[in-house]
């Protein structure tokens, strides 16, 4: 830990603090309560929504679509898992208020179990950033649902794109007021962790069960089983 100098430590939102899975099944199993859809039917559907939001994410990263907010991606995946789930269960009708509570249903996201306390530990000693793909208004929603913590909270839509646009952790690094290799960017998606190493930033993974896992050529600073471990290693008692 000695090489390793932290003044500031950036959390993803989605994944590596709330299990957005859970949140998602809970909308999709109450997108029509008189449904027949069963566990793997809601699964199948919970995947549609995800391949839909990293697809257009990736598009508009690309620059092969306008800058959209996560609210109207989110919206649009609404729809996307409506129209399925009819085909899936033709008695199942989904109204327009029904899609409009799915597409929210993003905002009501479950915090893993050691999420309030590991960052209430880590920020009685660094200050904690939270860098979300999420939007302004859904970091909001999401902070306030999920009890999150930070000392400032920040969002991919000031950056007009979604992370791993370099552009996004540049916001980060630019309200610390630090140079990157002294933020640490925490995540349970590695390709997260390769976005801000890209940029300089020191990288912790967190493995989640919904994580994108490390390769074996990736080379974090950083590997922790929660929060507590990862407080540990950051000498925080």
């Amino acid at each position: 830990m000695a090489e390793l100098t932290i003044d500031a430590v950036v959390f993803d939102v989605l994944g590596t603090l709330v299990d957005e899975p859970a949140g998602l099944r809970a909308g999709i199993s109450a997108l029509d309560p008189s449904s027949n859809l069963d566990a793997p039917g809601t699964e199948r559907l919970l995947l549609l929504w995800q391949r839909h939001i990293e697809r257009e994410q990736r598009r508009i990263v690309g620059g092969d679509r306008p800058y959209l907010p996560s609210d109207a991606l989110d919206r649009e995946a609404a729809e996307v898992v409506a129209r399925a789930a009819g085909a899936e269960d033709p008695g199942a009708v989904a109204t327009p208020d029904a899609v409009e509570s799915l597409a929210r249903a993003a905002r009501r996201l479950p915090p893993w179990p050691d999420t309030v306390a590991g960052l209430a530990r880590l920020a009685g000693h660094f200050p904690l950033i939270g860098l979300s793909n999420a939007s302004r208004t859904a970091l909001l929603e999401l902070n306030a649902h999920a009890g999150l913590r930070w000392h400032q909270a920040l969002s991919a839509e000031d950056a007009r794109t979604y992370k791993p646009d370099p552009a996004v952790y540049r916001l980060a690094v630019t309200v610390a007021g630090l140079p990157p290799e002294r933020l640490l960017m925490v995540a349970a998606h590695a390709w997260d962790l390769r976005g801000a190493q890209a940029l300089g930033l020191r990288t912790a993974y967190v493995a989640r069960p919904v994580g994108d896992p490390p390769t074996p050529s990736d080379r974090f600073d950083l590997y922790a089983e929660d929060l507590a471990d990862l407080a540990g290693q950051l000498g925080v008692s």
